[in-house]
């Protein structure tokens, strides 16, 4: 495979930030610049992404954060995937008459976890003041942030919907009623005094460190900020993919009784590194799973074009199988996860890939675990008119089908965002925020910020290991990456945006860099590619058997042979698919950091 490098492997001693903004990029250096450490910048960082990237993630999102601590050698997770409220039960859906959760409006939001899981960082492992953490967001949130190309493209997906359903939305994100222009300004005066106010209360609460980050904490889970989410969910009602307008689940002691927390990471040994992940409550063990696989197969098979890809993907189709068979919050579901990692398990697996592509589903069988999918019923899943038009877009026989998905996904898939930070002490931080996007619900007004939708995730089966419970975490999409290097320290922080795809990009990427030895800043400008073969993991769920997009600059010959033996290719632009940044500490002790082209506004940075 031919080597592109569109930018340098940066490289320098004092600290690296890479994340899918430059703004934030930058705030998580300023941080270390003002003598704070990974989990500081990590956290400034966080919070700038949900006013820079408002189309990706909010403030009343979820975040799942991976991070290494140097001195004690030690990786580890804090959940920042909150849980059903106690008010969602199967029972209440099937009620409304529908099999499948909406994925907008109020119905499917999870108790927010994003600010409690940043504080919980900030307060155990950070170092700088509150106030110092917060001061670029709220700076940005006043003064505006550059509108890019992507954000446009998803308020102009949006506009018609904002105007007639969520007016709030249409306050903040339109000018003068229409989609502002790539490079104006765009300000959120709102968010920008919610978090004032936070700060200021947290201040007035305790003048010491700790004491003013549990302040700020409670005010989220008590205070003036819960109290504005419960009686928007209890007095407002808004329209969603059910085709009526709904209220919100929420309720105060949902918002009082969920906090943040620590969980060790889960892990497996791979060609002398060692990949930390979340546990089955995220999608984060299908990669430990393709590893184990990639590993049984032997490395040879990687090193030609055809064989690279074709290899990825018949792997994937096998975790992923795995994935919607087994995994759920494993505080409510056995999951076999011990099997799922071993080797044995991946020995009588590995060999299901062949020379061609295999199109059928075919989830391991474990005794005693697991559920059987309908396979068949996702793939004939379709957007019909009625659900069209309840989702706003109207007849669809005016557009084109795949305009019509693209507009769907805006719509309720949104994307994710991700911040990585590495510092001079060795500490590293992966986070990958999401949830509470513009796209998702309507803005609450007095906080400039809406819900998010995470329950979508959760199926109205109870015997399905990711059914419906109150306080059950949904199994979700985001999934951050540590690596352990071969001398037992961290190595490398990375992730990337994509839902179902998180996972695969983040395989191909180390693969093409711990086994084929492609630096970092190689393996994100190489060729990306992505399986649609599962259900997806968001609402209407669909699964596409064998469909395989790959970007372009795949040589003509590796296309047409990935088409012969059975693919469903398709094609798209150059430099169209995956977002990945990372940070990395190098053998001689220097900091590292690399961060994909694709978008624009993927940014690595350092010194």
């Amino acid at each position: 495979m031919t080597n592109f490098l569109t930018r340098p492997d940066l490289s320098g001693h004092f600290g690296m930030a890479g994340s899918t903004h430059w703004l934030a990029s930058q705030t998580a250096m300023r941080m270390l610049e003002l003598g704070g450490n990974a989990f500081d910048g990590a956290v400034a960082a966080g919070f700038v992404l949900q006013v820079a990237e408002p189309h990706l993630n909010g403030p009343l999102g979820e975040v799942p954060i991976m991070f290494y601590e140097a001195e004690a050698n030690k990786t580890q997770v804090i959940c920042g995937q909150a849980t059903a409220p106690k008010r969602a039960t199967i029972e209440f859906f099937r009620d409304l008459g529908v099999d499948q959760i909406p994925g907008t409006g109020l119905l499917a939001s999870a108790i927010p976890g994003a600010f409690d899981a940043w504080m919980l960082l900030l307060r155990d492992k950070g170092s700088l003041p509150l106030q110092t953490i917060m001061e670029p967001a709220i700076d940005y949130a006043e003064h505006g942030v550059p509108v890019v190309s992507r954000m446009a493209r998803a308020i102009g997906a949006m506009r018609d919907w904002f105007k007639a359903e969520w007016p709030e939305n249409a306050n903040i994100y339109l000018v003068n009623g229409d989609v502002p222009d790539v490079g104006s300004l765009l300000c959120n005066p709102a968010l920008a005094a919610t978090w004032r106010r936070t700060l200021q209360e947290a201040q007035t609460a305790s003048s010491d460190r700790i004491g003013q980050i549990d302040a700020a904490r409670e005010t989220w889970k008590t205070g003036f900020v819960a109290q504005q989410i419960v009686e928007f969910c209890e007095t407002n009602e808004f329209a969603d993919v059910t085709g009526r307008k709904n209220r919100g689940l929420l309720r105060a002691e949902d918002l009082a009784g969920w906090s943040a927390s620590y969980e060790a990471s889960v892990s497996v040994d791979f060609n002398g590194y060692r990949v930390h992940k979340c546990g089955p409550w995220s999608q984060g063990p299908v990669l430990l799973q393709g590893l184990r696989l990639i590993e049984e197969l032997g490395f040879d098979r990687l090193r030609s074009e055809t064989g690279f890809y074709h290899t990825l993907t018949e792997v994937m189709k096998l975790t992923y199988a795995d994935r919607e068979t087994y995994y759920g919050d494993p505080d409510f579901v056995q999951v076999p996860l011990e099997t799922l990692l071993d080797r044995d398990y991946a020995r009588t697996r590995a060999p299901l890939v062949g020379a061609k592509a295999e199109n059928s589903w075919r989830p391991g069988k474990i005794a005693g675990f697991g559920h059987p999918v309908d396979y068949q019923a996702a793939c004939s899943i379709s957007l019909d008119a009625d659900t069209l038009a309840a989702l706003g877009i109207g007849e669809p026989t005016v557009a084109k089908h795949e305009d019509l998905q693209e507009q769907v996904k805006t719509m309720i898939e949104g994307d994710t965002c991700h911040i990585n930070v590495a510092d001079r002490w060795g500490n590293m931080v992966a986070a990958t925020p999401s949830g509470g996007w513009m796209e998702s619900s309507p803005v609450i007004p007095e906080l400039g910020f809406c819900l998010g939708t995470r329950l979508q995730m959760m199926r109205l089966d109870p015997s399905a290991p990711d059914a419906l419970l109150p306080g059950k975490r949904p199994r979700t999409t985001l999934t951050p990456t540590i690596v352990e290097g071969r001398d037992g320290r961290g190595y490398m922080a990375c992730g990337t945006p994509g839902g179902d795809k998180q996972d695969q990009w983040q395989l191909a990427f180390l693969v093409r860099h711990l086994v084929l030895g492609m630096s970092p800043q190689e393996a994100i400008d190489a060729p990306s590619f992505y399986s649609s073969h599962w259900p997806d993991s968001f609402f209407p769920r669909q699964a596409f058997p064998g469909k395989l997009t790959i970007e372009s600059r795949v040589s003509d010959a590796s296309l047409q042979k990935l088409r012969d033996i059975g693919h469903d290719l398709h094609e798209d632009g150059p430099w169209s698919v995956g977002y990945l940044s990372a940070s990395f500490r190098n053998r001689n002790g220097t900091v590292g950091a690399a961060a994909s082209p694709r978008d624009q506004q993927v940014y690595a940075v350092g010194r």
